[in-house]
């Protein structure tokens, strides 16, 4: 009865949230930057609950929930602004959370419904599993939703959990994701990690030193941070940093990565990366082999990792195939698995998981074909966990389903002697034949799907300009 009432509360309070965005977008603030405002303030109320018990603050004088519910009009503007610039300058958890921090909510009657919104519940009292569920669904939804723009933060849950099924991350070892969004790969190693043990210092160990991530975004930082701070991690100090994860060497080495590196180009005005370290196996301004050998590099040896990556890294010559020689020669490449489109909220996306460990070494590539066949709209068939059980079985039981009588088993093994003798290294393998690849999009996919294309063509162009002329002024 009590699981059903904290799923009846999830979806009321999660109701009543995104109700109050539709008001608020209609006065023109964007869904992202009202989840943004909502965490700024959702923390200040929890903070203000925290003293009501007699517990200390970290927050500054003046800067507390009771120097704002009480005020109306431009007084709360400028005090709510005012909150929001002295805690941004912070160096904690507060710092992580109020990362750069402006209010986007210009008019002080909705931000008073906001702050009324949050001032109904009881936040600190509510179990830590529901308040942290009501959060990561409004941040699922807001990524669902196109015009936040916010869905390249997301992977899917469905493949997130299958990902932390097979690598196995256990609650003594330590879990980095270099390019972390919202924090789903680390929360679902947290749920993983924290039923294996009941004892006090390893799970204080779990939620204040076992997790870390960066994200390049200050927004995604915040939002991060929020996401595990409900969750009961990092209470003290933030794992998550804004910073970019390819300027520098990895200072730390971990036991486990979970990661989907941002795809295409780095942002403009971005450093060059190949500038900046001299300890990288290529040099390479792609985006996805930096993000792949950086992950390399950070883990120990014997340290697992599991990312996902676009087709592109299974092929591309010169520095992907000498990245590639390089996997497949100091660490065990041991399993690929192969993804259908329509299940990112970037439409017409082809990726893989790489599953490798480090210093182990390699026997056979493993290939799990989840995308010969499969159809998958986030529309009318989002994936869901089951869709990947059979990859799990697979995963775990190492017997191939794909023999010379099942020429359709979509679990099949190649030797590192087959793959070292493939054209240029390549990884990308396929067998089966039946329907490849056919999914039927709805027209409004379609439309995005040739819009993501045709932004990605005037990229490449612009890209190929600036190269031209850099040739041309030398």
């Amino acid at each position: 009865m009590a699981k059903q009432n904290n799923t009846n509360s999830e979806q009321s309070l999660t109701k009543k949230i995104w109700n109050l965005a539709d008001v608020i977008a209609a006065a023109g603030v964007g869904f992202t930057d009202y989840i943004t405002q909502l965490t700024y303030l959702l923390f200040l109320k929890m903070d203000f609950e925290k003293t009501e018990l007699g517990f200390p603050t970290s927050i500054p004088e003046g800067c507390a929930w009771s120097n704002l519910v009480n005020l109306d009009g431009l007084d709360l503007l400028h005090q709510y602004e005012s909150i929001l610039d002295t805690l941004s300058k912070k160096d904690d958890l507060i710092g992580s959370i109020f990362t750069k921090a402006q209010n986007k909510i210009q008019q002080p009657v909705l931000l008073k419904r906001v702050i009324s919104l949050i001032g109904e519940e009881n936040w600190l009292s509510m179990d830590g599993d529901l308040k942290g569920s009501i959060y990561e669904n409004i941040l699922e939804k807001n990524g669902q939703d196109k015009k936040s723009g916010a869905g390249q933060y997301f992977t899917p849950r469905a493949l997130i959990n299958a990902m932390v099924d097979v690598t196995r991350p256990k609650i003594t070892e330590t879990v980095c994701d270099p390019a972390c969004g919202t924090g789903g790969f680390l929360l679902a190693a947290f749920d993983y990690m924290k039923k294996q043990s009941k004892d006090r210092d390893k799970l204080q160990f779990l939620r204040s030193e076992a997790l870390h991530g960066n994200d390049i975004t200050p927004l995604v930082v915040t939002l991060a941070s929020m996401n595990l701070y409900l969750h009961g991690i990092g209470t003290e100090h933030s794992p998550i940093h804004c910073q970019d994860s390819l300027e520098r060497s990895p200072d730390k080495l971990v036991d486990v990565v979970l990661a989907n590196p941002p795809f295409g180009t780095r942002p403009a005005g971005s450093t060059n990366i190949s500038a900046m370290r001299d300890d990288l196996y290529v040099t390479t301004s792609n985006n996805q082999l930096n993000f792949l050998q950086h992950i390399m590099l950070m883990l120990k040896n014997g340290g697992r990792a599991a990312i996902v990556l676009p087709d592109n890294v299974l092929f591309e010559g010169g520095a992907g195939e000498n990245l590639r020689k390089k996997l497949l020669t100091d660490f065990d490449l041991h399993t690929i698995l192969r993804l259908p489109t329509g299940i990112f909220y970037a439409n017409g996306v082809k990726a893989n998981v790489m599953f490798f460990t480090k210093g182990a070494k390699i026997k056979d590539v493993w290939y799990y074909d989840y995308r010969t066949g499969i159809k998958h709209t986030l529309a009318t068939n989002p994936i869901q966990r089951h869709h990947l059980d059979d990859f799990v079985n697979c995963y775990q039981n190492r017997t191939e389903t794909w023999s010379a009588k099942n020429p359709n088993g979509r679990w099949r093994k190649f030797s590192s002697e087959e793959i070292f003798a493939r054209d240029k290294t390549s990884l990308d393998i396929t067998w089966l034949k039946n329907g490849e690849d056919t999914v039927d999009y709805s027209l409004a996919e379609l439309m995005t799907m040739m819009e993501t294309k045709s932004q990605n063509i005037l990229s490449a162009v612009n890209s190929l300009k600036e190269i031209i002329g850099n040739i041309e002024e030398n």
